[in-house]
């Protein structure tokens, strides 16, 4: 254990990192501030003041999708500058490997659930060709802002350039 003295108190680094992870965890899924306060036993305004310390930005969540791309480690890096929360990105062959290594029913099983994770982001960033667009678009809810970068004419064959720089633009146009 890590134990810290502050004047005739020992402190314990690991009790606090537990009571933060604590804290985050039942914020992240769905507890008020009071209702986390009140079942750990510390003051809401200190909820607010932690989250406040550790606030990356503010704003919708964003997800990033797009294939096929020549330079995904770049683009993976853009988005993780930026802090979009979930990126897909494929290259060409891991796209057709994607489809290839899975059974019928599989692939249909982990399409359905990409979908319903995706649909829980309220900002998503598509990238690829003109009609793959559209069709990634309809399945999004309504209240979802969409966001596009066409990267070719269906079907695009073989991995494209994706500028970074474009990409960072259309994030920052999302985040406001």
């Amino acid at each position: 254990m890590d134990f810290v003295r502050i004047g005739d108190k020992m402190i314990s680094r690991e009790k606090i990192h537990e009571a933060i992870d604590a804290i985050l965890s039942r914020r992240s899924k769905g507890q008020s501030q009071s209702e986390v306060a009140d079942a750990l036993g510390v003051d809401r305004t200190f909820i607010s003041r932690l989250e406040t310390l550790g606030e990356i930005r503010k704003g919708g969540s964003i997800a990033l999708i797009g294939f096929p791309i020549a330079n995904c480690d770049e683009i993976r890096e853009v988005a993780r500058e930026e802090g979009v929360d979930f990126t897909l990105l494929m290259t060409d062959e891991e796209r057709w490997a994607f489809v290839r290594q899975r059974s019928g029913t599989d692939l249909l099983n982990e399409l359905m659930t990409l979908i319903a994770s995706v649909r829980r982001f309220e900002k998503v960033v598509f990238i690829g060709s003109d009609k793959r667009l559209e069709i990634m678009k309809g399945l999004v809810d309504r209240s979802t802002e969409a966001a596009t970068i066409v990267i070719g004419k269906s079907p695009v064959l073989g991995d494209v350039y994706v500028n970074p720089e474009s990409l960072r633009k259309v994030i920052q146009g999302l985040k406001g």
